[in-house]
């Protein structure tokens, strides 16, 4: 071991040196390279919406048709719109789910056919809502401001229910929810926070 050491240290030491730091730069551009390239395509819709089958099947058919796939002014939503958050920590943080659903899809076939889907959806769909209400509808917001609303252009119903969002403090998954994808069975996010708001009264 002692002669490898002296070994770099020579290396380290002599011309050698600007040759290893010139390797190590190569190395490190093509691994951020490649690492930047993955990235781009993990959050691409023919990343989310085609590379399994359990995403073909049962999100990615819900998906077309929806309001953020076909609309009337031709602006698209897709899948790391809603789902993934857009600045870049958070984003590289996110991918890090990737190994959970590799091992759903490779391991334990958690939801590999549509019976399967079907009865993990509520539980799949409470996730994506309280992650939602915990960032404030952070990705909703990304394209969504309500600032830049038009209240004139909004019926009455819309701009009390937004006039909500600062009164009651809601968020948008309240009350924007299953609209790319069928809705569960059960609870919605403003059921959740009755039940939430019930849990901690009891426990006073």
């Amino acid at each position: 071991m002692s002669k490898v050491f002296e070994k770099i240290r020579r290396l380290s030491s002599g011309p050698g040196s600007l040759v290893i730091l010139g390797i190590g730069l190569a190395i490190g551009a093509v691994v951020f390279a490649s690492l930047a390239s993955f990235m781009v395509y993990a959050n691409s819709e023919s990343f989310c919406a085609t590379s399994c089958h359990e995403m073909t099947v049962n999100v990615a058919a819900e998906f077309k048709g929806s309001i953020h796939d076909k609309n009337r002014t031709g602006v698209r939503a897709v899948c790391a719109d809603c789902h993934v958050p857009h600045d870049y920590l958070p984003n590289y943080l996110a991918k890090l789910g990737l190994f959970s659903d590799l091992w759903g899809h490779f391991i334990t076939h958690s939801i590999d056919t549509k019976e399967k889907f079907q009865a993990k959806r509520y539980e799949l769909a409470k996730r994506v809502w309280v992650d939602m209400k915990a960032n404030d509808s952070r990705e909703c917001r990304h394209c969504h401001t309500t600032a830049k609303m038009n209240p004139e252009k909004q019926s009455d119903k819309a701009k009390a229910r937004h006039e909500k969002l600062h009164t009651e403090g809601l968020t948008c998954i309240d009350c924007h929810f299953a609209i790319s994808h069928n809705e569960p069975d059960g609870p919605g996010p403003q059921e959740l926070n009755a039940e939430n708001a019930a849990a901690k009264a009891m426990k006073k």
